[in-house]
């Protein structure tokens, strides 16, 4: 190959907009290889049409992509790498605003209970008596998020076979679940209390009662930031001199893999004596 028809390191470096540096660490990461080095003088030479790739992998990295992923989005053909582009990006965000909660959450857990109201809206509703399908189980934080999903899936197969949802399902927190504490957890499916007796797993009835609930996003339920929620709807029932009457719940009425971080998810609730 002809050094003439070639551009030098320095010439493509101020063409690509990038660093002598940021060409060689391209280079060994196998993002950027030259096409030509000279064997006396170790200098490198690029083809002019490789300008293209060099500007993307700047732009890539101007999204703090790693150099694995902007590898991947390099070799794969044009509507792939747009996907990987774009699943990448979703990843930025969800982090984002995991994070964004968190620093909520650290500044709420400083002021005490001076800032939960700031952040977290809470309301009333009345629940009715139901009859719910039920499992449970002693489990760790890190099991749980797993274990939610996959109860929920075996549950929601039977309620489907007997008449469907009738209600939003939701999970009970008969004891703590951190590092200390296993719970137990309950998850409960509403189904059509005619079934009751004849139904093909365990059920119980949850008495009617009224509920203190605040509302959040999918983003805000991350631990621990899920536990500011918490805080607020026991720290709202004790200013107002009311008598939490069962175990706190998640109330869960959006479907979790068609939501964002910033859609509303569940509702962290506690019932409350009349």
């Amino acid at each position: 190959m002809e050094e003439e028809a070639l551009l030098s390191i320095g010439a493509f470096a101020r063409r690509a907009r990038l660093s002598h540096k940021a060409l060689r660490l391209y280079d060994r990461h196998g993002l950027l290889p030259p096409d030509h080095v000279d064997a006396v003088t170790g200098y490198r030479y690029y083809r002019q049409d490789r300008l293209a790739a060099a500007r993307l992998i700047v732009r890539l990295r101007g999204l703090d992509m790693p150099l694995a992923d902007v590898a991947a989005v390099l070799a794969a053909p044009a509507p792939e790498a747009a996907r990987l582009v774009a699943e990448y990006w979703d990843g930025v965000e969800r982090r984002h605003a995991a994070r964004r909660e968190l620093a909520a959450h650290l500044r709420i857990h400083l002021l005490g209970d001076e800032g939960t109201t700031d952040m977290y809206e809470i309301q009333e509703r009345e629940v009715p008596q139901q009859l719910v399908l039920t499992e449970q189980r002693h489990i760790t934080p890190e099991e749980l998020p797993d274990w939610i999903p996959a109860a929920l899936g075996r549950l929601a197969a039977v309620a489907q076979a007997h008449g469907g949802f009738f209600g939003d399902p939701f999970v009970v927190y008969h004891g703590e679940v951190n590092e200390d504490s296993d719970g137990p957890v309950e998850l409960c499916v509403p189904v059509d209390p005619a079934r009751a007796g004849r139904l093909p797993a365990a059920s119980r009835t949850e008495p009617a009662h009224t509920q203190a609930y605040t509302r959040l996003t999918k983003a805000q339920t991350a631990y621990p930031q899920i536990l500011s929620a918490y805080d607020a709807v026991h720290a709202w029932a004790q200013r107002e001199a009311r008598t939490t009457a069962a175990a706190p719940r998640e109330v869960y009425f959006a479907d979790w893999s068609e939501i964002g971080p910033t859609d509303p998810a569940c509702d962290i609730a506690v019932p409350l004596a009349d």
